[in-house]
């Protein structure tokens, strides 16, 4: 992706830059990694029983354990050594919780939708293919540096990753049932208990969201439903008789002229299920155009 600065009328091209040290993208982001992916950092460099170190360990808003592995371009292992890792911790809960505990951290650990996070320059047609065995979802982010201080971050692939499990796991049966834990959830799971109006209106909502950028991933979560970039901008909690939006933008900096979002952070915190600061209750069609032009706000912010 090329990048340009604008003075006026006349544009010039930011070169592009890499990182020396594996070590430097792994400070970066664990020092800013609310701002860069919205997940709290509990732990760097964290050993295992078996000798390896898992980069950077953390949680989301939604409880989920998180596991990140930098690497400072392509590499065939970062994969493997996410998975290997993840499979230690789930084997592993009460040390996780230990950390929890210590950051003073008041949440429910989701257990069934942990998340493994590689970070690289590039990847590889390995990487991004779909094999035939274990579907575990991993998540691939691209970064590249430009300038001194441009740092660029996007999504790699929003495919499962598939790889042959005789690199990372034998096939003993109590190996098979940690990753049973995990559940996907589909879309439809959450519009089950609703109403046909309120279908309807998520559809269109659905639609408009979409419509923003081809690059934004529909993800369904237990309890509500995520869109997002690299970090979610906006949840959608669908209930009986109207829809619940969570829009992901810090308290102050939401422009609504009408009123009709809840600053959920000031003045007191109220706990909350989506990303953000700001709560919006959407029952009628008719407010579709501001609704949406609210959650744009949120869009552009985390873009």
């Amino acid at each position: 992706m090329a990048l340009f600065s604008i003075d006026k009328e006349n544009v010039k091209k930011i070169s592009s830059n890499s990182f020396t040290k594996e070590k430097s993208i792994q400070v970066l982001f664990e020092k800013n990694l609310i701002e860069i992916l919205n997940i709290t950092f509990l732990a760097t460099e964290y050993p295992t029983s078996f000798g390896g170190r898992m980069d950077t360990l953390g949680i989301d808003k939604n409880g989920s354990p998180v596991i990140i592995e930098y690497k400072l371009n392509q590499n065939d292992n970062i994969i493997n050594q996410g998975l290997s890792y993840l499979h230690w911790l789930l084997d592993h809960k009460a040390e996780f919780k230990a950390l929890i505990d210590e950051a003073n951290l008041e949440i429910e650990i989701d257990w069934a939708s942990p998340r493994v996070i590689c970070v690289a320059e590039s990847y590889n047609k390995f990487d991004l293919d779909t094999a035939d065995l274990l579907p575990i979802d991993i998540e691939l982010l691209k970064y590249q540096l430009y300038g001194d201080n441009v740092l660029f971050v996007d999504s790699a692939t929003q495919r499962k990753v598939r790889i042959p499990t005789s690199k990372v796991f034998n096939k003993a049966e109590k190996q098979k049932q940690v990753f049973k834990e995990k559940i996907h959830y589909i879309v439809e799971d959450h519009l089950e208990s609703t109403t046909d109006d309120i279908r309807e209106l998520f559809n269109e909502l659905k639609e408009r969201i979409i419509s923003l950028d081809e690059a934004i991933i529909e993800e369904a979560k237990s309890r509500y439903i995520a869109y997002k970039l690299t970090t979610n901008f906006v949840d959608v909690l669908i209930l009986k008789n109207s829809l619940k939006l969570f829009l992901n933008i810090p308290s102050g900096q939401l422009n609504d002229p009408q009123g009709i979002a809840r600053d959920l952070a000031n003045p007191k915190p109220i706990g909350h299920w989506g990303n953000g600061d700001y709560e919006v209750k959407f029952e009628n069609k008719e407010d579709i155009d501001i609704v949406m032009d609210l959650i744009k706000q949120s869009y552009n912010h985390n873009k």
